[in-house]
């Protein structure tokens, strides 16, 4: 058992008082214990804005890349052991801890390198220099200036590795001193992860901060020119919202939720062609990597009536090869969801949505998962259903955040199931697999509105096209209304987030000395 400590003013801090239990999801066993109470949050934050400020914002784009791909080739080292770590803290199998980890050190990689077009500047420039009068000197450039306060990173149980480290490049690259507070349940594994870094000796004093627990009365000590960044339930991201700090100070605010992501099947799409193949399979793995515990899986499945029985048939058929267990080895297909009261809830929601649709497989009844202890772990069936109404409020309203998925039949017209998708109020990702361009040009500019991310799977790109929950560093992440409303990577778009946007008025000349880069202007 290992006994989880904060990193804190570039320091190890254990909390006081009674720990909690953090559990193996497979066998629950107790494999880590951690409290941050007595912790000084305040403190904390002064620390890193003035020392961690400080010490990034004296490093060019150039020298925060570099701390980065440090970072990532530190983890890389450490992967087979964060493997393992993985599957014993969220009960992930070795694909899905791949998932999470190479993420995560993909993920600062690859800022590093988008940081090559920034080179050693201290600024990122918006756009050209314009003349404001007649007198050529005088102009107004826009620029990007770090926020001189500290990035609060919250983040959820399902990706302890990726999800950290995501919110970590982009900040860092910016030139933001970071504090991240993982979902405590499965914190083990960001912890592992922070201590690699710390070990390794990588980073600036003050920072990287990170807290192994709750936030306790973190967000009380908010300021102005602070950032938090949330991952985790649309309810959640509602009471931080609350906070002094946001609401009295400005605080800004950036939350990634859940939501009711859809995929839809075309019309024109044929049983046994290659669309037809894509959509079946890229369900199937939304279903399952990560025990559908992901923010981006496909919880909706819009599909043209005549093919509802197709569709199911090929969807359960697939589901039955999946098999739930500890996985320990290459045979186990899908494990547990990561905590007992995860598996409440999901074992609740089916309930929920089995008085309103068709069972076609699974369900909340107890499960044994392979080589697991008899009646130990978190296990779940796969469950699918077919809606009874596609109208139905609850279909566009609960999200069942584990390996659960609903059909939903529709006319099969793209305004039909555009207007259907639309109920779930916010998408962070959907697909649509279709080759009529008439019928696709009229969805995807009634339903790219809705999402974040909106993945079309024509005939040509069948076979080459990634599955929808995949996350990209260089695209967006985030969507709108139930989604979150927020926006996190897309490259260096990513960064916007914690610089302010300044207008500079003065001399052109005086300018570029200044900020140490010539202003040009049409």
């Amino acid at each position: 058992m290992v006994r989880l400590r904060s990193y804190i003013c570039d320091q190890w801090v254990d909390g006081e008082g009674e720990p909690r239990d953090l559990f193996n999801p497979s066998t629950e066993e107790v494999v880590a214990q951690t409290t941050t109470s007595g912790i000084d949050f305040d403190k904390a934050l002064q620390y890193a804005r003035e020392v961690g400020g400080k010490s990034l914002r004296a490093l060019s784009f150039s020298q925060r890349a570099e701390l980065l791909l440090k970072m990532s080739q530190a983890l890389h080292s450490e992967r087979e052991r964060l493997l393992i770590v993985s599957r014993d803290c969220n009960g992930a199998t070795r694909g899905d801890s791949k998932f999470d980890v190479d993420g995560a050190w993909h993920t600062l990689s690859e800022y590093s390198h988008f940081a090559k077009n920034l080179k050693e500047d201290f600024i990122q420039l918006d756009g050209i220099a314009e003349k404001l009068r007649e007198n050529a000197r005088y102009i107004g450039q826009h620029v990007w200036l770090p926020r001189p306060g500290v990035a609060i990173h919250i983040n959820a149980f399902n990706f302890p590795a990726w999800g950290a480290f995501e919110k970590i490049a982009c900040a860092i690259l910016a030139g933001m001193p970071v504090v991240s507070k993982p979902g405590t349940a499965t914190a083990w594994l960001t912890y592992e992860m922070v201590k690699v870094i710390v070990d390794a000796d990588i980073m600036p004093p003050g920072s990287l901060s990170f807290v192994a627990g709750s936030a306790g009365d973190m967000l009380n000590y908010l300021g102005p020119q602070d950032v938090v960044a949330f991952t985790g339930s649309a309810h959640t991201a509602a009471k931080l919202r609350q906070s002094a700090g946001v609401l009295n100070k400005s605080t800004r605010f950036n939350a990634e939720a859940d939501s009711l992501n859809s995929a839809v099947l075309g019309p024109d799409v044929a049983v046994g062609d290659d669309i037809w193949y894509t959509f079946i399979r890229n369900i199937i793995t939304d279903m399952t990597q990560k025990t559908g515990q992901k923010c981006t899986a496909i919880r909706r499945i819009f599909v043209p009536e005549p093919l509802v029985d197709e569709v199911k048939q090929a969807l359960a058929e697939e589901l039955s090869r999946i098999t739930v267990g500890y996985p320990v080895d290459k045979s186990i297909n899908m494990g547990p969801v990561a905590s007992a009261a995860q598996l409440r809830d999901v074992r609740l929601g089916i309930d929920v949505l089995a008085k309103h649709a068709e069972v076609v497989c699974g369900g909340s009844y107890p499960v044994d998962g392979v080589n697991a202890p008899k009646g130990k772990g978190y296990f779940v069936a796969p469950t699918l259903f077919v809606a009874n109404d596609s109208n139905a409020d609850i279909f566009h309203n609960l999200e069942v955040f584990g390996p659960c998925s609903t059909i939903l039949p529709y006319d099969g017209t793209a305004d039909t199931a555009a207007k259907l998708l639309a109920k779930g109020e916010g998408c962070l990702v959907s697909s649509v697999y279709c080759d009529d361009k008439s019928w696709l040009t009229e969805f995807v500019f009634a339903a790219a509105p809705w999402n974040g991310r909106l993945v079309t799977v024509s005939k040509k790109v069948a076979n080459a096209s990634l599955p929808p929950g995949m996350v990209l560093p260089n695209q967006v992440h985030g969507g709108p209304g139930r989604a979150g409303g927020g926006e996190e990577l897309g490259g260096l778009r990513g960064l916007a987030f914690y610089c302010n946007r300044v207008a500079l008025q003065g001399d052109r000349g005086m300018l570029s000395k200044i900020m140490g880069v010539k202003l040009q202007s049409e």
